[in-house]
């Protein structure tokens, strides 16, 4: 499928998202936050990473933490079933949230009960970025940390143009895998409205189903039914079927192991589904670490790193 791509070069935005400055900038406080809880693992990994992990009193189950820290930390369960009223006993200068990560049930609960809540949402590299400075600012570590953000702006810059001056691999990136009776396997992937693509295309990578939206029902995603109109749903997650991604014609497959962890029983079914694509002609079917495409906060100093290696093979 051709595509115009005179708008992804460097300088502007690759992809079509909005900015969207309600999910960058953090509520206003009285004060620095000394009491934090984090409901992103990404985000908790950058407060470590930015030196005020010690501002923690509450993380998922799913948070990295360090020994260091560990053992001052609460878990407050998972992504999607933190405990409010754990939360909520930790006394709380600040929540940090993410609206893909986390219910709007529980954002809507903490906030029912005064606790002030960073709702984060980045679709977009830039996007991340701006969130990282917001963060040194609030915390007052803007100073110690600044080189180090700047240093991150400048390796996008360089990674951007690189990727511009080279061609694109065509690539396909599943992030869940289920089956259905009616259709058998599919897969759900990801749009250009996305982080995820978003640092695919910055590292070099031409995401095959970026301009595909996500249909209700799921026969309907899947082509099987008539479409409804989506209302306020998410469609930035097309759920596809392997004619549809044949179809597409990838010549790389990325295979990550988060948020899905695909086994290899899952990763042969889909070399064999796929026999007829170049991705898997050529033996470009490739494990990679999900979180390198899936978190952002400071984690995008490591994608920006490897990713374009890994999409140039």
């Amino acid at each position: 499928m051709e595509r115009d791509e005179t708008r992804d070069r460097p300088g502007k935005r690759l992809g079509r998202g909005m900015n969207h400055p309600d999910f960058i900038q953090p509520p206003d406080l009285s004060g620095v936050p000394a009491r934090v809880v984090s409901l992103v693992p990404s985000l908790t990994e950058s407060m470590i990473d930015l030196g005020i992990g010690d501002r923690l009193v509450g993380a998922t189950d799913h948070c990295p933490l360090t020994d260091a820290i560990a053992a001052d930390v609460t878990r407050v369960g998972g992504i999607l079933d933190s405990a409010v009223e754990t939360i909520a006993a930790l006394k709380p200068d600040l929540v940090i949230a993410g609206r893909e990560e986390n219910e709007k049930s529980t954002i809507e609960d903490l906030r029912a009960v005064g606790i002030p809540v960073w709702l984060t949402f980045p679709r977009s590299v830039e996007d991340a970025i701006k969130i990282l400075w917001a963060m040194v600012r609030l915390f007052n570590i803007e100073q110690e940390n600044r080189e180090r953000l700047r240093s991150i702006e400048m390796s996008l810059d360089w990674v951007s143009r690189a990727s511009w001056d080279e061609p694109s691999a065509r690539v396909f990136c599943p992030i869940w895998r289920e089956q259905t009776d009616s259709v058998g396997t599919w897969w759900m992937t990801f749009n250009w409205d996305t982080y995820c693509h978003n640092v695919l295309r910055h590292c070099g990578g031409l995401n095959v189903f970026g301009d595909r939206e996500r249909r209700y029902p799921l026969l309907a995603d899947l082509g099987q039914a008539e479409p409804e109109e989506p209302g306020e749903r998410d469609t930035r997650y097309p759920r596809v079927l392997p004619a549809e991604v044949a179809e597409r014609a990838p010549e790389l497959i990325l295979i990550p192991n988060e948020p899905y962890d695909f086994s290899k029983p899952d990763v042969n079914e889909l070399k064999e589904l796929l026999a007829d694509t170049p991705a898997v002609r050529s033996h470009r079917v490739v494990a990679v670490d999900g979180r390198l495409i899936t978190w952002h906060g400071t984690r995008l100093a490591k994608a920006l790193a490897e990713l374009p290696n890994i999409l140039g093979q």
